[in-house]
């Protein structure tokens, strides 16, 4: 698993939120900031991947229990959280999987653990 350590600099700056943007209350703002963007309103982005703490509270998953889960030391799960360690190719597949298939890929770890 490649590992990629930001700098505190580096890691604010990729964490940067436009809270304008956040706290669109309509769908009227959502498609108007759609537009400014160059996005079409309404497109369905695929390669989505939610962030590791919003996939761990859509499990009600403690960060241990992810940790064990997906067989990775619970350091390294906070450090993804925190976004001090940005998440290679594999490991943005393995939190798209699952964010859109829980049970499944729940299933599949644990019979990799058995």
């Amino acid at each position: 698993m490649a590992k990629i350590t930001l700098t505190k600099p580096a890691a604010r700056r990729a964490a940067r939120v436009d809270l304008t943007k956040l706290h669109a209350t309509t769908d009227d703002d959502i498609t108007r900031q759609q537009r400014e963007d160059g996005e079409e309103p309404g497109t369905i982005h695929q390669d989505w991947v939610p962030s590791p703490r919003t996939l761990r509270k859509a499990l009600h998953m403690t960060q241990q229990e992810i940790a064990c889960a997906i067989g990775i030391p619970v350091g390294t799960w906070r450090n993804w959280e925190q976004g001090r360690v940005m998440l290679d190719p594999a490991n943005l597949a393995l939190l798209r999987i699952l964010w859109n298939e829980p049970e499944a890929a729940m299933r599949a770890l644990r019979a990799r653990a058995a």
